[in-house]
């Protein structure tokens, strides 16, 4: 069996139970299956064939649903684009996983369309009006074939390439077998006491395997129904949880602040709201005691993307007893703190987080040096330090890696450093996080000025427009006379953490 034998099974039980809720359209489980069917009868006749890979760019949608399990029925790889990122990045990612076919939406088809050089020799496919040399969806589907004989060993076949940057910048596509995602799925029906009776509420992006595999994808192996925004709105959130009987959500941080600021929220009717997930950065006792409210809990998943995302989490009679913690391992999932020799530490002790299981990844995608550096013996090295009590209830310290998530974004220094070393009046640059009580963690560029430069922030996220994505932007910035550095010429990032968090200047977020 593959993934989209999921939704044919839901389908032949409740044909007519509703599977998505997308903008003004609802379809059943019937409808979703044979909206599969075609998307993969489609990819066949562009040539599509195992292990090809397939890109979406776009606002979560359902096209980009079927387009996921077309993909499991036929044993490729879908790879969804964030289109929060700017067009070299896409670019890069492009040339990077070599799709056979790129389907792009309405907002997105200008942009994309003008880099030729990445798209050339791609069945590209337009969810919109198309342009010159594109397919409308439409007429892609409407070419269709027969398909092929069900997959064997459909387990073991890649279905996700999920692209995460990397400590030098530089993109990883993630790897995620079939079997990776049932057990991910499995994992979350344990976490939610998930049943075909929820009513889920998809707002992040599904480019995120947060937005993708937290719930939206668990939810319909249940047989549950699926609202999908767009994009998340505070206030169309409310009006979902109130009008569809919202009963599950994952949110990040920067959106429960959202929505805690709705007047509105205060007073809506959340009675049929069972949990609301929360995750992707760490979050403080402090934090879940102001935002658990309302009598909802507030449960904490913690994982990556090389891990499904799944690998521990909080169940609902855990939230008010154990604020701050991420839970205990996943169902089907082993969890170690590891010292700098690779062995388990005791109670109270920080270690390193190491991952086993079938929901870890195979790796990353044609780096093998990668894979290597954080796989063995197939424990997954995630870099973030964390201490268990006594009674096995996890918290996480801190992360080895330099990284900063903001507002559930992951933002990598590296990557901002090497487009700002380039702006003028810039002599050296460094960015660091700080945290910051909406974002988890605000981006912060300590900067030493070249002579007579006078450097604003304004100036500085001017440089980076069209370069990287906005939410990569300083929120600030530090000027300083040098950057402190080891004998070795290395910077020191904890002086410049400690540096940020005490300096601001005018006009700083």
């Amino acid at each position: 069996m593959d993934l989209s034998d999921w939704i044919e099974r839901q389908a032949a039980f409740a044909p007519a139970k509703t599977a998505l809720v997308c903008a003004d359209r609802r379809l059943p489980y019937a409808d979703l299956a044979a909206t599969v069917r075609q998307a993969a009868a489609a990819l066949v006749a562009a040539g599509v064939v195992r292990g090809d890979r397939v890109a979406y760019l776009g606002y979560n949608g359902i096209e980009q649903v079927a387009l996921f399990f077309a993909c499991a029925r036929l044993g490729t790889l879908f790879v969804p684009l964030s289109w929060r990122l700017a067009p070299p990045e896409h670019r890069t990612m492009l040339a990077d996983c070599r799709p056979r076919v790129l389907v792009v939406a309405e907002p997105f088809l200008g942009p994309t369309a003008a880099l030729a050089d990445a798209t050339a020799g791609l069945v590209r496919v337009a969810l919109g009006s198309a342009p010159d040399g594109w397919l409308p969806w439409d007429e892609f589907v409407a070419r269709g074939a027969a398909l092929p004989p069900a997959l064997a060993d459909a387990a073991a076949a890649p279905v996700l390439l999920s692209y995460t940057s990397g400590s030098t910048g530089q993109p990883k596509g993630v790897v995620l077998r079939q079997d990776a995602l049932f057990h991910n799925a499995v994992n979350s029906t344990h976490m939610h006491d998930l049943a075909s009776t929820d009513v889920v509420l998809t707002t992040l992006p599904l480019f995120h395997v947060g937005g993708l595999n937290i719930q939206t994808l668990p939810a319909l192996h249940a047989g549950a129904t699926v609202v999908l925004h767009p994009r998340f709105d505070p206030a169309r959130a409310i009006d979902a949880i109130e009008r569809d009987g919202i009963t599950l959500t994952v949110l990040v941080p920067a959106q429960l602040e959202l929505l805690a600021a709705e007047p509105r929220w205060r007073t809506a009717d959340l009675s049929r709201l069972r949990a609301i997930t929360t995750g992707s950065t760490i979050i403080g006792e402090a934090f879940v005691r102001k935002n658990l409210h309302r009598g909802v809990p507030l449960l904490q998943v913690y994982g990556a993307t090389e891990t499904c995302p799944i690998a521990a989490y909080q169940r609902c009679a855990d939230a008010s007893a154990h604020p701050g913690s991420i839970g205990k391992p996943a169902l089907h999932c082993e969890l170690m703190l590891a010292d700098g020799e690779g062995r388990a530490v005791a109670a109270g002790e920080s270690g390193e987080i190491w991952i086993r299981g079938a929901n870890v990844m195979d790796g990353y995608w044609d780096q093998p040096r990668e894979t290597a550096a954080v796989l063995a013996g197939g424990w997954y090295r995630t870099g973030d330090v964390a201490h268990a009590d006594a009674d096995g209830w996890l918290y996480v310290d801190g992360r080895r890696r330099d990284v900063i998530i903001s507002g559930g974004e992951n933002v990598y220094p590296a990557e901002i450093e090497n487009v700002l070393a380039e702006c003028p009046g810039v002599a050296e640059v460094a960015v660091v996080g700080r945290p910051d009580e909406r974002w988890g963690e605000a981006v912060v560029a300590v900067v030493v000025p070249a002579r007579d430069s006078a450097l604003t922030r304004e100036a500085l996220c001017a440089f980076l427009d069209g370069r990287v994505a906005r939410y990569k932007h300083p929120r600030d910035v530090v000027l300083a006379d040098a950057l402190p550095r080891t004998a070795l010429g290395k910077v020191k990032r904890e002086e410049l953490k400690r540096l940020a968090r005490r300096e601001r200047v005018a006009g700083s977020a």
